[in-house]
């Protein structure tokens, strides 16, 4: 016997109100939160006038860069293992593991007693972090079509700013209180305590999970199986073959996240050099008010780009506009600084914000134009290579600092990298048409299609 047409809205399913979007995007955030923490407390307590760090372990401006940039080596390790495992095997085990695997080495960081030492235990955290974003990217795609996508993305990716924003006063707190390396200490337990809570709350894949109600498994699976048609020619090749076909999008898109990465990070790790001239930032608290107050108008701004973005189905158009926006935005702030720290700040915090929130509709777009058996491997190779920026950037930064005693050319620099990636944007492909929130499933019986408006 045939079942009934069931009409549901979006708000029903394919929404907000949808039981996955507070069970699967608020772990996975505050998962990746934590790991984002480990990147950010070491910009604070290489500020040599709240952490004796620089000191203790015989550091200059050069050696600043690259004690924070060394990370992003070992970032390149299980970008492409770890979004293929995720694809092909679990990506709620593999983050489970690298939890683990993290959470050592952040403790680690605070027993190291030379510059050496501290260098090779940023590289191990940078390896056991490396598998965790091409792995989270891809347990999105199987929870969440590709109308939702770029928000879902977003919602996620809000751990990036929120981590800066909530963690630098009391990280600014803590090196006052205890010293760099018991704040290290500290928030490297975090991994553990978060652990349990992943293993409980994840699920692979819609239909593993118990507690997501029937209408909205079914919405799920036949809307994604559709998707996956679309992308999918009917003789399935190899990942590899695959990603060759696409090679222009895997030549541009890491160049892409190059030039955001280097401007991200070089930024991040030198940004307490544009607070210079704030009244209080002796205190580490109030250095860490003024750290965060940028990621604070950066989630803002990056929660607008993706709603405009999954709205309009339009991703080339946003990223270019927060590249602008951005770029600018960093060149200003630099001009300006001498004559004015609270208008320069203001452009410093548009400033900032940019790379953060082209990061949803960016990593739409892979998800959008590839086969689903080789998106994972893809994203993988964009931020395996797109995150040495994340060397590259701070190294030049702290080079040309330490040659011309000011962050005005680096971050001058840093601005127009993101102008030429404003440019860049228009070589990636077109968006794919947008299919409607709504939807109509004609049939929740076994082996019945469902139709979208």
């Amino acid at each position: 016997m045939e079942s009934k047409p069931l009409t549901l809205g979006y708000s029903q399913a394919s929404g907000r109100s949808g039981k996955r979007w507070i069970q699967i995007v608020p772990i996975a955030l505050i998962m990746y939160t934590i790991s984002y923490i480990d990147r950010t407390n070491v910009s604070l307590a290489l500020d040599p006038k709240i952490s004796h760090m620089m000191s203790d372990l015989q550091m200059n401006d050069q050696m600043k860069g690259q004690a924070a940039g060394i990370f992003f080596f070992g970032y390149l390790l299980l970008q492409i293992p770890g979004g293929y495992l995720a694809s092909h095997w679990s990506a709620k085990k593999l983050v489970a593991i690298l939890l683990v695997f993290w959470g050592v080495c952040a403790v680690g960081c605070g027993f190291v007693k030379t510059f050496n030492q501290f260098n090779y235990m940023r590289f191990l955290l940078g390896v056991a972090e490396s598998g965790v974003f091409p792995a989270t990217l891809v347990l999105l795609t199987h929870w969440f079509p590709r109308a939702e996508r770029a928000r879902a993305n977003a919602f996620w990716n809000l751990c990036m700013p929120l981590s800066v924003a909530f963690s630098s006063p009391f990280t600014g707190w803590m090196l006052g209180r205890f010293g760099w390396q018991r704040m290290m200490m500290i928030e490297g337990v975090l991994p553990f305590v978060w652990l349990p809570i992943w293993l409980y709350f994840i699920s692979d894949h819609p239909h593993k999970a118990d507690w997501l109600s029937t209408q909205e498994r079914d919405y799920l699976q036949t809307t994604l199986q559709r998707e996956a048609q679309e992308q999918q020619q009917a003789d399935k090749g190899s990942v590899w073959a695959a990603l060759m076909k696409s090679w222009p999008l895997l030549l541009l898109m890491p160049l892409v996240y190059f030039l955001q990465n280097s401007a991200t990070y070089g930024c991040m790790t030198f940004l307490t050099e544009g607070l210079k001239g704030a009244p209080g930032t002796q205190s580490g608290f109030i250095s860490g008010v003024l750290f965060a107050i940028p990621y604070i108008v950066t989630a803002i701004i990056m929660m607008l780009i993706s709603w405009g973005s999954d709205k309009t189905g339009e991703r080339r158009g946003f990223i270019f506009l927060v590249y602008i926006m951005s770029g600018s935005s960093l060149i200003g702030s630099v001009l300006i600084h001498k004559h004015s720290f609270w208008a320069s700040y203001a452009l410093l915090c548009l400033a900032v914000s940019g790379p953060f929130a082209a990061l949803a509709p960016f990593w739409a777009i892979p998800a959008e134009n590839l086969p689903k058996y080789a998106v994972g491997t893809a994203m993988g190779i964009i931020n395996a290579i797109g995150n040495l920026g994340g060397y590259v950037g701070p190294s030049i930064v702290g080079l040309l600092k330490e040659k011309s005693h000011s962050v005005t050319l680096p971050f001058g620099l840093l601005g127009a990298g993101l102008l030429l990636d404003a440019a860049l944007v228009f070589l990636l492909p077109r968006s794919r048409r947008r299919q409607p929130m709504g939807f109509e499933v004609k049939s929740v019986s076994a082996g019945t299609d469902a139709s979208l408006p």
